[in-house]
This record gives C-alpha cells, structure tokens and sequence, in this order.
C-alpha cells in the first residue's frame, strides 16, 4: 500500500468493476497516473478518482485505513468492541448500521436505559437522567427531611416502556416480610405514594452520605490464589438504616401506593438537602469541591442540577464496565447490601437488602440475578496492561474496573433483575498452573470452570452465593 499525508484510496471491488474497462474506450490496461499532490492512488480509474474526490469531505472514507491500527490508548478497562472495518479493505464508512438498530436483540450497541443521555467519549462513561424529589415520612427524628433520587427500573411493563425504564418482573419478588413478624412486615421495599405535586412520599429510610469512602487493603500479593478481599479494610461513604430504625429503613426498592402498586428501583443521591446545597455542582464537581459534594452525595455522582422555575433536574452519574453473555455492558453501581462491597462499588450501603433472599436466581419468587466476580484473576505483567486482566485482586492493586460478569439482561433474556447476586470465583493453583487463568465474559464459560474444578468459591469453598446483593442497574449494551 502507498501512503501520503495519511490518505489512501482504498478501491472497492464495484471501482475495480468499473475501472477495468478504461475511462477511454481502451482495454483496461491504462490506469491514472497522476493524481492530487495530497493523495497518491496505487491502482484505479478516474471513476475511482472521482468518487474519492466527492466524499472526502463529506465522509471519513480517506482517514481511516482498513485493517492497519489506529491510534489505540492502552486502557486497561477498554473493552468496548473493535470496528468491523478491521482486517478489512474497506473503510468503517462502508458498513451499513448495526443490525441492532433495526432489531434490538441483534447483535450492535443497545440503550436499554432510555430515561437517560449516555456519554461514552470521556474517559469514564456516564448517564445524565432526571432527578426526583422526595419527602421521608416516617415519624422518627428525621421526619419531613427531603431527598433526591433517580428512578432506574420497574415492575410495570407500560410505564417502563413509557418513561424509557427498565423493566424487570422479578422487582415484584422483592416485597418479602421480615423472619421474625408475626404477620406481613415489609422488609426490603419501602412503601410510598406521590403527592399532587409529583413528590414521592416514602414512610421510611434514610441515607446518612457524610461517611468517607475509603478502600485499602494490607497486602500487594496478587500472586496464585491469594485473594486480596481477604485483609480488605473499606468504609462505605454512604450508610442507609437498617430496619428497626426509628426512620424505618433504607432501600432502593420502593412500592408506591397510588401507581398500581408495582416496584421502583429509585436510589437515592442525596439526603436532606435542598436546592441551594446542589447547585453548586450543575457545572460538575471540582478537585477544591470534592470533599463538601461526597458529604452530601452519592459517590458516583459527577454532576447534579436540580433545575430551575419548575424544570426538572438532572443528575450525572459514572458507569461501570463489564459483561453480559460475551457482550460489553455498561451499568450503574448504586447500593448493595454489605459494607465492603459498597466501598468497592463506590455504593450506598443498605443492610436492608440483605433481606431478599439469594442462590437461587431463575427460581419461582426469586427476585434477583447472578453476577459473576473473580478473587485471583488475571493481573498486569511487569507494569504493562494485560488483555486478560480481571477481578477483585486486578481492581485492588490500581489496575482498574473488576470487569464482572452479569447474568441475563434485557434484550438478551427475560430474567432481569437490577438486583444481583454476587458469585465469587477464585481460581485453582491447578489453573493458573496450566495457564488456564484468563478473562471470562460470559456465565456458562464460568459455570464450565466450575464445573471443571478450575474455578471454586474463595479458599477454596464450594462455588455459589456469597450472600451479596449488589443493586446495578443495566444502562446500555455496546455489542
């Protein structure tokens, strides 16, 4: 191939076909022999010259070179697919659009959380998605204190539908009662209603955000089956009540009286606070800002605007990468029920959680799904990213995002659930004997491992729940 200045013509076999009779009535053994001084063509016809005139300012077909790499930072979290144009002789122009776009079951990038604007050019991908008020009602000493949240998915198939939510039957599982009541006394999701003027009232819980996130751990040995979630010291920077609570308790998870009585997935970003407190941070949260915004929000939260003369706000907040059956994903990290992994998970903490029941993700009254984490997998060489770097001990040490795997999702099967239940994976000194330690995106591959005895629960112990629910909602699908 022939470079000049970084353009090259990249000759489709329609060009060929045309070309190689001549433009001049002659046999087809003539080709151009001059061209623009910015560009130089290896071989074609004047069709072809002029067909790379005509669209090399209206489209990027000249600025990218089939099957030769671009520009590629070395992210260690960037696992977004590779273009089709790759090991190609044609340019990404030519392909035509994603057969996700005509059917989203289809393989090609899916927004599933439509409520919101996603952004994935910044170096960390966010969301942009309404802001809701909301008043606690509950009798206790924080009665009447206001807070704000986002709504994320639904038990009610229409409104999902409506308001671009995601919808997820097995919410509708997630009302269980406490184990000590002697009748039905709600547990896990709160009860409230909206007011005339769209304020969701809720009768319990609430988040106490001036807790310091911090995360740290005592050993840097990243080696064999050492599992670094074992000397974890982490404090959640945000703290729900528990039930028996004189606020009630705290949970995403809220029935609302006078909406058909189905579920919301509406976590909070900020407890009694108003107005004045967030606009401060339409614009974003700046280095000097940093430690005043975490002490009143969320520790996801980028940017939040409550909005002006009756506008409704917004709230922008990072996304999470990871997997869904071999596809790229992108999700929220909003709650889970224990104290470490909120501080992973840069979450809130709610113990409340930890009353819905888990293990047995596809079974009838089951209101979660699976996800998949990894204590001792693969981790960078010598200072250098590795393409197979994953897990818990990889996160850790500084290297980036866990990379997860999640069970189903919509668009993929029909069994979703913003609620997940962690399954931990260690690797066997067998596996990592045999190099079979590698990165793993989807469920049945693991579930292979396990099978295989490559793959157990931490220390060895047998494979399955670890007894923790990690509330994420899915936002978009990027294959």
């Amino acid at each position: 191939m022939i470079f000049n200045t970084k353009k090259l013509l990249i000759v489709t076999s329609i060009s060929l076909a045309l070309t190689a009779c001549g433009d001049d009535g002659s046999d087809g053994q003539d080709f151009v022999t001059a061209a623009p001084s910015d560009i130089t063509i290896e071989f074609g016809g004047r069709l072809a010259q002029d067909f790379l005139e005509e669209t090399e300012f209206s489209t990027n077909v000249n600025e990218l070179v089939a099957g030769t790499p671009a520009e590629f930072e070395a992210d260690e979290d960037d696992v977004r697919p590779g273009p089709p144009s790759v090991g190609a002789d044609i340019p990404v122009t030519y392909f035509g659009p994603a057969p996700s776009d005509s059917n989203p079951n289809l393989i090609g990038p899916v927004q599933l959380l439509t409520a919101g604007v996603v952004d994935t050019e910044q170096e960390t991908a966010t969301v942009t998605l309404p802001l809701y008020e909301g008043l606690l009602a509950s009798g206790g000493p924080k009665d009447g204190q206001r807070f704000w949240y986002i709504v994320t998915d639904t038990s009610d198939p229409e409104n999902a539908e409506a308001l671009g939510l995601n919808f997820s039957a097995k919410l509708a599982f997630t009302d269980v009662s406490a184990a000590d009541s002697n009748g039905f006394t709600p547990s896990a999701v709160r009860r409230g209603y909206y007011d005339n003027n769209g304020v969701l009232v809720t009768e319990g819980g609430a988040v106490d955000f001036s807790s310091v996130r911090s995360v740290s751990t005592s050993s840097t040995d990243t080696s064999g089956t050492n599992n670094l979630l074992d000397v974890l010291n982490a404090t959640p920077g945000a703290i729900g009540t528990d039930n028996g609570d004189e606020d009630g308790f705290y949970s995403p998870l809220v029935k609302i009286e006078n909406a058909r009585n189905h579920i919301y997935n509406a976590p909070m970003v900020s407890f009694n606070t108003d107005e004045a407190d967030l606009s401060p941070y339409c614009d974003g949260i700046s280095e000097d800002e940093e430690e005043a915004a975490r002490a009143i929000l969320h520790d996801s939260v980028v940017s939040i605007c409550p909005g002006e003369d009756g506008e409704p706000g917004t709230v922008t907040m990072e996304l999470t990468l990871g997997f869904s059956f071999g596809r790229p994903v992108l999700y929220l990290s909003t709650d889970t029920s224990a104290a470490g992994p909120a501080a992973l998970e840069a979450a809130i903490y709610a113990p409340a959680l930890a009353n819905i029941a888990v293990g047995a993700d596809d079974s009838l009254f089951s209101g979660v799904e699976r996800i998949f984490g990894f204590t001792n997998g693969p981790v960078n060489v010598n200072g250098e990213v590795n393409p197979q770097r994953q897990g818990f001990n990889s996160a850790l040490s500084g290297e980036g995002l866990p990379l997860n795997v999640l069970g189903g999702i919509p668009t993929v099967a029909t069994d979703y659930s913003p609620l997940w239940d962690l399954n931990l994976g260690e690797w066997t000194e067998e596996a990592i004997d045999n190099g079979y330690r590698s990165r793993l995106t989807e469920e049945f591959s693991i579930l292979g491992m396990v099978e295989r005895g490559f793959l157990t629960g931490p220390g060895g112990s047998t494979y399955g729940s670890s007894g923790v629910i990690i509330n994420c909602p899915i936002v978009q699908r990027l294959l």
